[in-house]
């Protein structure tokens, strides 16, 4: 993240001028900015409040704000010790400083809300962790790995580590988009723009976990288990992906239960025909929670998957396979149905590709607040969330959202949740104001709350003021309520701040 910021005008001939044949394409909008930008993977040992050691494993994606700040979401979980299921979401702060060609000091605070496995030795208050950090780079190329101080501490809670070693490997790359007053306008670009996804998925499926599957107590699982969740996928060539996945419990009596998991697959075409696919996928990363017995946390998968790419755009998959934890009692067969909708694609050479139309996307921080929230001794009590959102248009007035987060303010430490959906919206208004509504629902649990099974649904209206080109602040109220029971019901409010930009619908 210390390289300047330049815009694609100048430096990338790859985006195309229009020809006097290319009607569609007189005025073509074309990328408008380059960020440095940043995957970053984490590692930090530390000790638990009942005397146990644990690490916590992190990914946090970071963009530049100019030659020295970057800011982003990421995600902490444990993959130590008997302690999988602790989770995070949050957002990375970081300052660099350049001491060399190929050396930087890395001043980092990750300010995060999750939780998970709370006992009387072990609380997690209202779930709010900060992590500070100073770290010493060497980098290679695009690739750096560094070593460092760091300290994790859930202030409202007791678990809380002293100046502990951390260890850190990252890719630094590029953050190109269009301008987010582009959108509805044609445009081409020689490289993917936004967040370098090519669809995102929304998955539902059920599990049937093995006789030897335990929970932490001890007891055996119930007969079934159901699962909702997100992916997102970028195709490297054709029928080949990697990506990430996010899933919850939201059936079966393990509500608080959550994976993350990053994947690769390959599919190849069926009976000649290029729309329908079969292949296979493999997965690991992290899950736990809701009293299932994944030791330290660690998840294997693999399974075949089945692919048909409609005429329209969407793809619908069914998913089978078997989940493993290593080091815990849990293994489980699933089947899954997942309905993909496209967000990018690999560019083609610029001669050839037909281009797409720029469509606005947003990723940022919320805050919301829930009065009143039922937990399960009685009692009742409000509770704030932190959550990272994401939004992307499909059309002028129709956009998809997803948002992932956990209790932050309140005593439900632990309590997480990941809804997704759509949203419609009204054209820009005076100022650029939006007016707008949005229905989600996907799973939570955790942290005492009552939740049924953990399938939960989630109406909003809101009001968006553009604050400048690419910065959003949004307004909001609605409504919180359990699905498959009455446990939940309550009012809310809801206040985003986002980053705005333009990323091509192929």
């Amino acid at each position: 993240m210390t390289r300047r910021l330049v815009t694609l005008l100048t430096l990338l001939p790859a985006c195309a001028l229009a020809t006097p044949d290319d009607a569609p394409f007189a005025n073509p909008a074309r990328i408008d900015t380059v960020r440095p930008a940043t995957l970053e993977a984490n590692w930090t040992r530390m000790k638990m409040p009942d005397g146990g050691h644990t690490a916590f494993a992190s990914v946090s994606y970071m963009m530049a704000f100019d030659d020295d700040w970057g800011f982003g979401p990421g995600f902490y979980g444990t993959a130590k010790g008997n302690y999988g299921g602790i989770f995070t979401v949050g957002f990375t702060g970081q300052r660099r400083w350049r001491l060399s060609h190929n050396t930087h000091l890395a001043a980092s605070l990750y300010v995060g809300a999750g939780g998970g496995l709370s006992s009387s030795a072990m609380r997690f208050g209202g779930g709010l962790m900060l992590r500070p950090e100073l770290s010493l780079r060497t980098e290679n190329g695009p690739w750096y790995t560094g070593v460092g101080i760091s300290q994790i501490r859930f202030p409202s809670g007791n678990v809380k580590s002293g100046a502990a070693l951390s260890f850190t490997v990252g890719r630094a790359m590029d953050f190109v988009s269009f301008s987010p007053d582009d959108a509805g306008k044609k445009g081409r670009a020689g490289r993917r723009a936004g967040l370098g996804f090519d669809e995102i998925s929304f998955i539902g499926g059920m599990e049937k976990p093995r006789a030897s599957s335990r929970r932490r107590s001890g007891q055996p699982y119930p007969d079934r288990l159901g699962k909702a969740g997100a992916d997102l996928r970028q195709y490297i060539a054709e029928g080949s992906w990697w990506g990430f996945e996010a899933a919850g419990a939201a059936k079966g009596g393990v509500d608080g239960y959550m994976e993350v998991l990053a994947n690769i697959g390959q599919d190849w075409a069926l009976f000649g025909t290029p729309r329908l696919r079969v292949g296979g996928q493999l997965a690991g990363g992290l899950g736990g929670g809701g009293d299932v017995d994944t030791g330290n946390g660690w998840l294997l998968r693999a399974g075949p998957t089945l692919r048909w790419i409609t005429p329209w755009g969407p793809s619908v998959r069914l998913d089978a396979g078997y989940t493993h934890a290593p080091s815990g009692a849990y293994s489980t067969s699933f089947l899954r149905a997942v309905l993909s909708m496209p967000l990018d694609r690999t560019p083609t050479l610029i001669a050839d590709d037909p281009g797409g139309t720029v469509r606005e996307q947003q990723v940022g921080a919320s805050v919301m607040r829930l009065p009143g929230v039922r937990f399960k001794d009685g009692r009742e009590e409000t509770v704030s969330h932190l959550a990272v959102n994401l939004s992307r248009e499909f059309s002028r007035h129709v956009y998809g959202a997803a948002q992932a987060g956990s209790a932050a303010v309140g005593s439900a430490g632990a309590y997480s949740f990941g809804l997704f959906g759509l949203g419609v919206q009204s054209a820009p208004l005076w100022g650029g104001t939006r007016l707008g509504a949005e229905l989600l629902v996907g799973a939570a649990g955790g942290g005492g709350i009552r939740v049924g099974g953990g399938a939960v649904g989630q109406a909003e209206v809101w009001a968006q003021w553009q604050l400048a080109e690419r910065l959003r602040l949004r307004a909001g109220v609605g409504h919180f309520r359990t699905l498959r029971s009455s446990d939940q019901s309550v009012p809310l409010t809801h206040l985003q701040l986002n980053y705005a930009f333009g990323a091509l619908q192929r």
